[in-house]
């Protein structure tokens, strides 16, 4: 690849664009396009297979496309036995997601590559801005009684709002998978409004449908269309707690959801893919069916992020391999 010349960070780059995106708003609840909606099971299985036996990137495209996943990341950490340390070394990650030497190596030292956000439980929160003071990057807060969504409602509501005044600038919820499971749509429209209501302006709703755990395909589209409707800025597959997260199938559904609601109202919503996804070849297929369901424009973190911790590590194992011809043991590229 060739040298780069000297540009401002990623983040600064595209922090306008991205704020531009924070006043969405709800846009009235129509049943009967949830009543009319179907997801044909085996043509989806179809394109999904052929996406996996047939894309290939190469030489500097894959390099392209593994530096442009490591800007797409909400670098995540929601374990039980977080750290303030923990996150705090998370966020100088985040900051310098790449080893040096490799990005020297490819030419792109200058480029300024860093992780889309940082996602931590509430309490994470105020260590996690700290630490990435400076740089641009938004920390990410999960709430709503992560990750059953079973708490007290106005319960679920005052963790949005204290969460913002920490200062998290993007609030991952979940939604009440009852609601889907039992086919009540205005109740999820009602639902999603209320945190969308509580966000403000000011902060990012992504809406997590926990698509694992909602029965089949017709319901993630039907759940995906409701989540839109009521003014989510990201539809996101997983809370990475279930037992089966995202897959491909699901991203497909959730994605021509996108496409035809972008269609019908002009409005452009993000997908974020969360839990599982932990190889660069993951990330790949993803990309690639994103770039080709909705286009280029949705490849930039203002439309697309993969959830993700481990997932790092191997793409930096990866374009290590693209700077050096060589693999390196998956130890040499810590996360924390």
């Amino acid at each position: 690849m060739t040298k780069a010349s000297p540009k401002r960070s990623w983040h600064t780059q595209h922090q306008a664009k991205r704020d531009s995106r924070l006043a969405r708003s709800p846009i009235p609840f129509d049943g009967k396009i949830i009543e009319n909606i179907a997801v044909n099971r085996s043509a989806t299985d179809r394109r999904v297979a052929n996406l996996r036996g047939g894309r290939s990137l190469k030489n500097d495209w894959k390099t392209a496309f593994l530096l442009r996943a490591v800007t797409l990341i909400d670098l995540t950490t929601l374990s039980g036995d977080d750290t303030e340390e923990r996150v705090r070394r998370l966020a100088t990650k985040a900051r310098h997601p790449v080893r040096q030497d490799i990005l020297d190596d490819l030419g792109v030292e200058n480029l300024g590559i860093c992780t889309a956000a940082v996602c931590v439980y509430h309490e994470m929160v105020n260590a996690s801005i700290e630490a990435l003071e400076g740089s641009g990057i938004p920390t990410a807060a999960v709430s709503t009684g992560f990750p059953a969504g079973l708490s007290d409602f106005q319960l679920r509501l005052r963790e949005i709002s204290t969460s913002l005044a920490a200062g998290a600038k993007e609030i991952d919820v979940v939604i009440s998978r009852r609601h889907v499971l039992t086919g009540q749509w205005q109740s999820l429209y009602n639902e999603v409004c209320e945190f969308r209501a509580r966000c403000g302006h000011g902060a990012h709703l992504k809406t997590i449908l926990a698509t694992g755990e909602l029965g089949n395909l017709r319901n993630v589209a039907k759940a995906s269309w409701t989540c839109m409707m009521a003014g989510a800025d990201f539809i996101k597959t997983s809370t990475g707690k279930e037992t089966q997260n995202a897959t491909l199938a699901d991203a497909l559904t959730m994605l021509r959801c996108i496409r035809d609601f972008s269609q019908l109202t002009g409005l452009k919503v993000g997908f974020k893919p969360a839990g599982g996804i932990s190889t660069a070849r993951d990330a790949l297929a993803y990309m690639i069916l994103v770039k080709e369901e909705l286009g280029h424009e949705w490849l930039s973190p203002s439309l697309f992020r993969f959830g993700a911790s481990s997932l790092l590590a191997d793409i930096e194992r990866q374009l290590e391999h693209c700077a050096t011809g060589r693999y390196s043991a998956r130890h040499h590229h810590p996360l924390v």
